[in-house]
């Protein structure tokens, strides 16, 4: 899987999954409204997103990931999700866990990801085991 070479790329892809599992259709004005983003910024992320064969958009302006585009969305909804909910559990603020998570899930590497999940996976057991 080739991940697009920046950051915002990556979280509008994330934005297009979460926004697909909300709304029946996902625009270029839903995501400018989710991000609080200029909607021309958002129109020349879409323009680089579909030069990639990241994203497909129909003539009525409907944005759908393509198979690469909802692979790599999905990895990072995942990194999100799971590091915000362990920083959660670890008692971190359920706000500055999450913006945490927006800044991580970007730069930590697949091996370093997965084995922290591993070692999480290994200790939650572990735990079980005293109970």
């Amino acid at each position: 899987m080739k991940l697009p070479n920046n950051e915002s790329a990556e979280n509008y892809l994330e934005t297009i999954l979460v926004l697909s599992q909300k709304l029946p259709v996902v625009r270029s004005v839903d995501i400018a409204n989710e991000l609080d983003f200029k909607k021309s910024s958002v129109s020349i992320a879409m323009k680089n997103l579909r030069e990639k064969n990241h994203i497909t958009v129909t003539d009525a302006g409907f944005i759908y990931l393509t198979d690469s585009g909802r692979e790599i969305a999905e990895m990072i909804y995942e990194r999100h999700t799971w590091i915000s909910e362990t920083l959660i559990s670890l008692g971190v603020p359920a706000e500055i866990a999450s913006e945490d998570a927006c800044r991580i899930e970007h730069v930590i590497s697949k091996e370093s990801f997965d084995a922290l999940k591993k070692a999480a996976a290994k200790m939650e057991q572990a735990m079980k085991k005293m109970k």
